[in-house]
Order: structure tokens, then sequence, then C-alpha cells
């Protein structure tokens, strides 16, 4: 990896200076990672650079002015050269659009909420609509339990009865050409200060393990924990520690069975301490481990980086212009595209949402609430749902996903008020608008240009994302 001090001085070996893109150790606390660097010929390497970079610690793409002296360097060209040097000949980034096709997935919650819908009716409309994988999530686990007469509250008791159920869905899911792709959601798990409360927490995951065995699955994931109170830390080295220590009995479980490797997955909610793509990917890789990875959530990514719902002046966004909005988030997705290695992305997550009227879809009384919390859990859209109101550049994250090389399922993950209803047709509905959803996203995320390869493809991929927006009807649901 080539990182960037912002703050180095410079170390001259010649009277000539000059500024150049290059490779150099890392010279201060706050690391940065370049997005580039130069072919060179007996280059010195030394503190002191310049150059587009993203510092680790925040996701914040800046640009790095700094000086240093060299020998003999060759200047790359474009971007893009610049960009073949960082990657090197070993890791060259995948063709543009990927020549192979994600498989497309769906979380249980987005075809049906489980008290209005057992869970097998729901993946048969899965199934008949060409989903490879399921999101199985806890609510529709325990559900499934109580239809066979076990306690639901009792979903990872490692009893004969309830490994038997799981066996039972397990071979459902497969007997209609799918997979259970992971279990979800584990929550307030990691930075717990107090000891017994953190091994109780750690024993909660590891109950889990029997189950991911009988359900055919090996990813587990957890939020980062959403806690302010002063029993829990989001301290990097503390949920760094957690994160290894919970891959560790994941890995030490795969050992002891012989079965195949277990994997952690860790997750940015967009109302957590951690909230971001780059903090979650800063303590996965502190963590250091390979069998703990990122999960990208595309509607938590925008819920932080694009999205305001609450704005007073109605557009839904942070920034008051949609060029700017559309600028940021690109910058981040670079800093993902070209940063985080494909294979360390364990799975993505997607969902569009909403636009909401401000003046009506006011901010919760209940302090506990987390402000984005009712726009998650009642407004979220399939992806690209204009004709619904959805607004979100949710192309921009699919496609900057899709750049690292990640090789997994697209799956949905969608909460709306629509899933609560009754009825025999909801889960066949939303069952279709998902794939429909998938398919449009799929689409558009493929046809933009390589935004993160140079400043003209991401100025091209800006301009389309943005007639797209501008395109579609502007009008608040109706609440």
């Amino acid at each position: 990896m080539y990182v960037f001090g912002s703050d180095a001085k410079a170390s001259p070996i010649k009277k000539s200076r000059a500024e150049y893109w290059a490779p150099c150790s890392l010279v201060n606390a706050q690391a940065w990672t370049v997005m580039s660097s130069i072919k060179t010929r007996s280059l010195k390497q030394r503190p002191g650079l310049r150059g587009w970079g993203t510092n680790l610690t925040t996701g914040t793409p800046g640009y790095l002015i700094i000086h240093a002296s060299y020998n003999v360097v060759t200047r790359p060209q474009t971007v893009h050269d610049i960009q073949s040097a960082h990657q090197g000949k070993d890791n060259m980034p995948p063709s543009w659009p990927p020549s192979g096709a994600n498989e497309l997935g769906i979380a249980t919650l987005s075809l049906g909420n489980w008290r209005e819908h057992r869970l097998a009716p729901r993946l048969e409309a899965a199934a008949k609509d060409g989903y490879k994988w399921i999101d199985l999530f806890d609510e529709c686990w325990a559900a499934y339990l109580e239809e066979h007469g076990l306690p639901g509250h009792q979903l990872w008791e490692p009893s004969p009865e309830n490994l038997a159920v799981a066996h039972k869905l397990g071979n459902l899911v497969k007997s209609l050409g799918m997979r259970i792709a992971c279990t979800q959601p584990l929550r307030t798990i990691e930075g717990v200060k107090d000891p017994v409360e953190r091994r109780a927490n750690f024993d909660l995951v590891a109950k889990r393990f029997p189950f991911m065995r009988a359900f055919d699955t090996d990813l587990v994931f957890m939020c980062a924990n959403i806690r302010t109170d002063s029993g829990v830390t989001s301290d990097l080295k503390t949920v760094a520690r957690d994160l290894a220590e919970l891959g560790d009995m994941a890995a030490e479980y795969a050992r002891a069975d012989g079965g195949p490797m277990l994997r952690i997955g860790y997750e940015g909610l967009s109302w957590a301490i951690r909230n971001t793509w780059s903090s979650s990917w800063e303590a996965v890789r502190f963590a250091n481990r390979p069998n703990v990875g990122l999960i990208v959530d595309a509607f938590n990514v925008l819920a932080v980086e694009f999205a305001d719902p609450y704005n007073p002046d109605g557009h839904g966004r942070i920034f008051s212009t949609l060029e700017e909005s559309i600028q940021i988030l690109t910058d981040s997705m670079t800093a993902l595209a070209t940063t985080v290695p494909g294979d360390r992305i364990f799975f993505f997550q997607c969902g569009d949402a909403e636009l909401v009227n401000p003046a009506k879809f006011l901010p919760p009384s209940d302090p506990n609430t987390p402000a984005l919390l009712p726009w998650s859990r009642g407004h979220r859209l399939y992806p690209l749902e204009e004709s619904r109101g959805s607004y979100m550049p949710v192309e921009i994250v699919g496609a900057a996903v899709l750049a690292t090389g990640y090789q997994g399922p697209v799956s949905l993950e969608v909460f709306n008020a629509s899933l609560n209803k009754p009825g025999n047709k909801i889960p066949r509905e939303h069952s279709k608008r998902g794939i429909v959803g998938l398919q449009k996203l799929m689409k558009a995320a493929n046809s933009l240009p390589p935004f993160w390869k140079s400043r003209e493809d991401a100025r091209q991929a800006m301009a389309q994302v943005i007639e797209r927006l501008q395109s579609q009807p502007r009008s608040f649901e109706k609440l």
C-alpha cells in the first residue's frame, strides 16, 4: 500500500527539487492512502509528496501537497497511468464493465413482514423471480421456529430440536435453487467495556455457529454499535480487537468441526457511531483477520453521504445543489473503489428511498430513537423506483463496489410500510418489484464511466447520474 503523510517535512537529497506523485513510507499518525503512484527509475523514497489521496480514518479524499526530491522520475500523463502504477501487475483492476454477472439476493424481511407472512411462501416467491441468495433475518428465523412449535425467543439455543428445524430450512432454500447467504443482525456487540458483558456478547455470537452449519452458510454479520452510553467505546483499537477475537472464535470453530471457514461481516449503520463505510473498513483493516470483512449497504452509505430527509429545503439532500452532492459522493466512492479489495467485501446490500416531505415527516420525539430510523424502517424502496418517489444515486455505490472486483451477491435490504400489509400477493408483488429494481441498478451501474480512473471519467459519470435524477418527477410521497 502507498501511504502519504499530510505534515511531512522535506528531506532533500539533491539541490534540485520537484513535486511528483510517488509511493513513500508512513510518516505521521494521520495516514493517507494514495489513489495512485508513478513509475520511477532510481527513486529515492522520502517523506513529502503531492497527489490525490484518501484519509484512512475518515475516508475523505483530499489533495496532498508535500515536497520531496528525487534522482530521476518519470511523471505520469494521466490519472489512469497513475492508477495502473499503483495497482501493479499482480493487482490489476477488473475490466469495466465487469465481465461476469453477480448473482442477486434479497433479505427475508424485504419479501414481507414476518408477522403477516410465513417464510416458505416468501422464499417461493423469491425463487420464482430468479433470486439465488437469501439474507435471513433473525425475526424471520424466530417466526419459522414458532411455526414448528418451538419458542422463537430461544432462536439461537443449539438444541437438537432447533438445529433440526434449521436443517429443514436450509434444505428448503436449496430445494428452491437458492442458498442462505448470511444470518443477521448482530447488534451492540463490539466496544463494550465491562468484561462480563463483553464475554456474554461474544457467547451470543458463538451460539450462531452451529446454526450456520445447519443453514449451510458461512457468514454472520454485525451492525456497528449504536450505543452512546459510557459503557461502550468506539475506540479503534478496542473495536478492532473485538472484531479480531470474533474472527478467531469463528476460525477456531471451523477448525474444530472441519467445515468451511466461518466469516464475520461488519457494517456501518447510518445512525451508529461508526456510520460510514470508511470507518467500518478502518476497523476491519485493523482487525487484520482474513475471515473478518466489510459489509457495504448502499442505503446506509447514501443516508450519511448524500441524503437528509429532514432538510427543510425539501430536496432530501445534505448539500444545497445536486451537483455538489454527487461530487462529494463520487469522491467517496472513488476512495472505496480504489482502496478496498473486492474479496474484503463480504456482502453488498442495496436499497433506494423515498423523498419525503419534511414539513410532515418530522424527526422522532423520543430522544432514544435515532433520527434516521423512521425513514429507514418505513420508507426504503427497491433501486431506481422513480415512479414511487426514489431519488438516491444508488448506481454510484453499486459501480464502486463492483469496481473493487467484488464477486458476491448483490442483495436487497428494503424496509417499507407496504411490507407490513397482509395478503398473499404482498410477497409476490415485492419480490417482482425487487428483481426489476436490481436489474435496473445493475444496468445503470455498469453503464457508468469508470469514475475512479480519471477526472474525465468522473465528470461524465456524474453528468450521467445528474441527468437521470433531474429527469424524474419531483413530488413528495403521500403521508
